[in-house]
């Protein structure tokens, strides 16, 4: 209850009365009613009523300054009191007396004399009734407030659509406040797009109240959006005003946009990924289903949003086509992300396989509970295919399709641990192509290669199921024959794989003969560990070769033992080398008509751990097999031309030749090698030759011209050593510059007895003739040599008959004493 008996504040209560008297009964009456003031006349009554504010006058209507009529005229005209409640007192009585004062303002009519309880029931009352009018004051202001503060926009409009109330005091909503916006129509109010709405909407329908969405944009501001709720106010089956509501929902439409453009862009993006992608309900019931995972499965959407799961993926191990169960049931069963099982094969509807893989997840709301589930997959059947492929390039050769040394590698420890365990043997046979860098240089590499399938091919088809036949080098191939238990098998192969050779290989339509060097090893016999094997068998095919090719020869002691001795020779010779102690000696050109030294020829000896010298077929070999030979050469080169200064200095000025290797003469910077000897050693480019091979020449065609005709402008002779023991022809020579042609001394030797050697040389005299070029003849032993060599007309010889190879020392002697051009 707002009132008990007794009012909650304090009243003030004015008495007027022009009676002293009266105002003494009255206040005595009701003072427990509140604070009573008194006032004697009407002019006294209205000052006070001004200061006071009291909550009721009790006003005597007959005074004489001024009638209680008049001073409550007085009251109510001024609006600081003319909410004060007024009770009239006087002793006239009558209808017309108490409509006279209530039609003055007054509340209420009392009559002298006054009962005084009367008196007193009245007051209350109406400071009773003034109560719950403050009370619903306060009420409809704080409801005002509120309505003010909700975040919704509520109006009131007329019949005729002017306004008459609106909750928007400060015009937050389109900019017009309720004071100002009071009879305007909706028109003038609202925005033109949202006012149309409005209308148009409300014109159209019979219902008491419709809701509908609306939008408008306030200059400088962005587009809202509103809710629209309107109610019609009846009254006798007409319609006499409306309610309106808005509520402001551009968030929700801002945020039901973006959720929109978020799953569009989801959406998109799942239809786009290269992955399949499927989602279910809770139940595995499908729900979504992109087109990647349509064609995998062979379902169109529209057919498979509503089928379990299981319909549309038909999943099975790939290996035992037994069924998989679904990695989606799992992800829902154990609430966790489920990888696929290994070999997941996917059976399309259309009858189509793929190898897949990936993963199936949980699909959790914000609150973590499971609303679904969604599994990502991929077809990975090429990547498997290809992953087949990889391993298999990665373990065989790629233009023999022969396992190459990786895979080899693994067969050969295999067939090693099961010779033990069996108590038999393995063999491995290296197999090199006789002479196939010069095929491969001349023919070319297309030829090359199908002269290397073609090997493989017949080495391939002659071998048991059991071997293995690897290529592990440009030439060479390794044989591995396991779980044998005589050598004579062994034999029998090496022999089939070189008989193998015997016939003519087809190349570029034409036929060549082609051989093979065969080296074999034995476990456990030679070797128990597989470097060790493979070592041995290289040490047998190199002695093969050595032999002449064309040839098997099986791992022995012997061989180890040389292998050692050439070990330790080539830790003999890095030594020397390092330490520059390669020697140089000298062999003299000689004029065949009087003797004369007209050149002199350099040659490298290695020095001897004992004393002496190691023999150049030894030394020179290996210096070349392990690319010592550049450095060495180098060395021999520099101290060549130092001596040869040495001699000009003495009065001997004879030109020096010096031999050149194949690696030595392939080296990028060959030529600036020659020019820092010359330049070091001060000797003039006109007394040096060097000498190259056929083969050096033959390795690289168009750098060889360009490096010959560098060495040419410089002014350097060069000669072509052991002329006619190789492949050269009179086009061949036409191609580089040459300035000396050196007659093999295998064709001097014996052309005194041997007609075919006899006629090699006429015509190697004849063909440096005619292209004038200098000529020397190596291996001049006898004056025999020498008449027949000038017959021929062959200016120049070398060989034991003048001088053997000797020291520089001996040398500059041999100088001294001997007469020069």
């Amino acid at each position: 209850m707002l009132f008990s008996n007794r009012i909650e504040s304090t009243p003030r209560i004015l008495l007027v009365d022009d009676e002293p008297s009266n105002l003494m009964l009255l206040e005595e009456a009701l003072s427990e009613l509140g604070s009573i003031y008194c006032a004697r006349n009407g002019s006294e009554a209205i000052t006070m009523a001004k200061e006071l504010s009291p909550d009721i006058v009790l006003l005597d209507i007959d005074m004489p300054d001024m009638s209680g009529f008049e001073v409550c005229q007085q009251l109510k005209n001024d609006s600081r009191t003319v909410n004060i409640s007024i009770i009239f007192v006087t002793s006239y009585q009558g209808d017309e007396v108490e409509a006279a004062s209530l039609e003055n303002g007054g509340v209420d009519f009392i009559t002298k004399p006054v009962n005084f309880n009367t008196c007193r029931l009245r007051v209350k009352n109406q400071l009773l009734i003034q109560q719950h009018a403050k009370s619903l004051n306060q009420a409809k202001e704080e409801l005002q407030r509120l309505v003010t503060q909700v975040p919704v926009q509520i109006t009131y409009w007329g019949a005729d659509w002017k306004n008459q109330f609106s909750n928007d005091y400060k015009g937050s909503w389109f900019g017009v406040p309720s004071a100002k916006m009071a009879g305007k129509h909706i028109a003038e109010a609202f925005p033109e797009s949202l006012s149309e709405v409005i209308l148009s909407f409300m014109q159209k329908s019979d219902a008491e109240s419709e809701q509908f969405q609306g939008s408008y944009v306030r200059e400088g501001q962005s587009t809202k959006f509103v809710q629209i709720s309107v109610s019609k106010s009846i009254q006798d089956d007409e319609v006499i005003g409306y309610l309106l509501t808005m509520v402001d929902i551009t968030s929700i439409k801002l945020t039901k946009a973006a959720l929109y453009n978020e799953k569009e862009r989801l959406r998109i993006t799942l239809n786009s990924i290269g992955d399949a992608v499927i989602a279910t309900d809770t139940q595995g019931i499908i729900t979504f289903i992109n087109p990647i995972a349509e064609r995998m499965t062979g379902w169109h959407s529209r057919d498979a949003i509503g089928r379990p799961v299981e319909d549309v993926m038909n999943l099975m191990d790939a290996n035992t086509h037994q069924i998989s169960l679904n990695p989606i049931r799992l992800a829902l069963d154990e609430e966790r992300i489920v990888g696929m099982a290994m070999n997941c094969q996917l059976l399309s509807q259309a009858g189509d396989s793929y190898r897949v893989e990936d993963s199936a997840a949980p699909i959790r709301d914000s609150d973590g509970s499971i609303t679904g589930a969604i599994i990502v997959f991929h077809d990975v059947s090429e990547a498997i295919a290809m992953s087949v492929k990889m391993s298999h390039l990665a373990n065989h050769d790629q233009l023999t399709d022969l396992p190459n040394r990786i895979l080899l590698h693994d067969r050969l420890e295999y067939a090693c641990k099961l010779a033990k365990y069996t108590n038999k043997k393995v063999a491995t046979f290296l197999i090199d192509i006789d002479h196939f860098k010069y095929i491969n240089d001349t023919l070319g590499h297309s030829i090359g290669d199908q002269l290397i399938k073609q090997v493989a091919g017949r080495i391939s088809r002659m071998i048991h199921a059991n071997c293995t036949l690897a290529r592990v080098g440009g030439d060479e191939f390794l044989l591995l024959v396991p779980n044998f238990e005589h050598l004579e098998d062994v034999q029998t192969v090496a022999s089939n794989v070189t008989g193998a050779m015997h016939k003519p290989f087809t190349l570029g339509g034409h036929e060549y003969n082609v051989s093979v060097s065969v080296g074999v090893s034995v476990f456990p016999d030679d070797a128990t560990d597989q470097e060790t094997i493979m070592r041995h068998a290289d040490v047998a095919m190199y002695r093969a070769k050595q032999e002449g090719r064309n040839r098997y020869c099986f791992f022995s002691d012997e061989l180890e033992q040389q292998l050692m001795e050439r070990h330790h020779l080539e830790i003999q010779l890095r030594e020397i080398i390092a330490k520059n102690r390669i020697e140089v000696f000298f062999q003299s050109k000689v004029r065949l008509s009087d003797g004369a030294v007209v050149g002199v020829e350099a040659l490298a000896r290695m020095p001897a751990e004992g004393g002496g010298y190691i023999s150049p077929l030894e030394f020179i070999p290996l210096a070349e097999e392990t690319k010592l030979i550049v450095p060495l050469g180098q060395q021999i080169l520099l101290k060549a031309c130092r001596y040869a200064v040495r001699w000009k200095e003495i009065g001997k000025e004879i030109p020096v030749s010096v031999n050149v290797a194949s690696a030595q003469f392939a080296e990028s910077n060959f030529v600036e090698t020659v020019e820092n000897a010359l330049k070091e050693s001060t000797l003039a480019p006109h007394l040096l030759e060097l000498e190259v091979t056929e083969t050096a020449l033959m390795d690289d065609t168009e750098k060889a011209q360009s490096t010959l005709a560098i060495l040419s402008d410089r002014g350097i002779k060069v000669a072509l050593d052991d002329f006619g023991t190789g492949y050269s022809s009179l086009s061949y020579l036409k191609k580089f510059r040459m300035d000396v042609l050196k007659i093999d001394q295998s064709f001097v030797r014996d052309m005194l007895t041997d007609n075919n050697d006899y006629d090699i040389v006429k015509t190697i005299v004849s063909l440096a003739s005619s292209m004038d070029l200098e000529l020397v003849a190596e291996g001049v032993e006898t004056e025999g040599h020498v008449k027949a060599l000038m017959a021929l007309g062959c200016p120049v010889g070398q060989g034991y008959l003048f001088s053997k190879p000797i020291p520089a020392d001996e040398f500059e002697k041999y100088l001294l004493d001997t007469p020069n051009s």
